[in-house]
């Protein structure tokens, strides 16, 4: 972990899309890798951002032996959880997708993980108890909601998973809000504080303040400001960082 827990608060500030303009600045990242390729639902917007490095696991709902076969692997878990420093986000590959028999995580779970220094999780299968695990200050990004825990139990972690078409290691450093999530390559993480602050600035400065300063203005007048304002935050981002900031919203 190369970033500091302070550090981790102050990219709490902005929300996945800065992040995502900033990385585009930042790095050679694929812009059609930063969207999830299927719809994520956070269903605890009002907690805003969650930010943390990655704790992978996959689990079972819908077989009754894997409890049977395999009955250390919860104790097992919590161990690999606890294994290193928070903040952390518990990222879950549901291995019965796309059925969904149950959660793994509701009222026990999302306390046991924020005792465990994980601030929340991502999870292509279900969770319950919405209101019990807002009130841990444990954050869900989620496929659905359920009523029953079914046969979950873990199958295996610590190894790379899949949610939302989008692939995770363990380690990686993740930026989640109802937008969806994002991976912050390793290479940017020391420079993604300094990026986010500069091109959410650059944007107050010309785009955003085009679009609110109106009063009294002729169309013709706005649309030049528009032009005048977008070269404005382009010159800026390439004088920062040697490209045009793109400004289409």
């Amino acid at each position: 972990m190369s970033l500091s827990h302070s550090d981790l608060l102050k990219l709490k500030r902005w929300n996945s899309p800065t992040i995502s303009n900033a990385l585009e600045q930042i790095t050679e990242v694929n812009r059609l890798t930063l969207p999830n390729l299927e719809e994520t639902h956070d269903f605890m917007p009002e907690m805003g951002p969650m930010v943390g490095y990655a704790m992978t696991i996959m689990i079972t709902g819908g077989d009754p032996q894997a409890r049977k076969n395999n009955p250390d692997n919860q104790a097992k878990f919590r161990e690999y959880l606890a294994s290193v420093p928070g903040p952390k986000i518990v990222v879950l590959q549901d291995m019965d997708k796309p059925v969904c028999h149950g959660s793994m995580w509701g009222e026990v779970g999302a306390n046991m993980g924020r005792a465990l220094g994980c601030v929340g999780t991502i999870t292509d299968g279900a969770i319950r108890d919405l209101d019990e695990m807002k009130n841990a200050g444990f954050k869900a990004l989620a496929r659905r909601l359920c009523v029953s825990h079914a046969h979950t139990w873990p199958l295996r972690w610590g190894v790379e998973v899949e949610v939302f078409g989008t692939k995770i290691k363990p380690g990686q450093l993740i930026h989640a809000d109802k937008h969806g999530f994002i991976i912050i390559p390793p290479d940017a993480e020391d420079r993604l504080i300094e990026a986010a602050r500069f091109m959410d600035d650059a944007e107050c400065e010309s785009v955003v303040l085009t679009g609110r300063n109106t009063a009294g203005k002729t169309m013709p007048e706005i649309l030049a400001a528009m032009r005048e304002s977008g070269g404005k935050f382009s010159a800026a981002a390439k004088a920062k960082y040697g490209r045009a900031g793109e400004w289409k919203k």
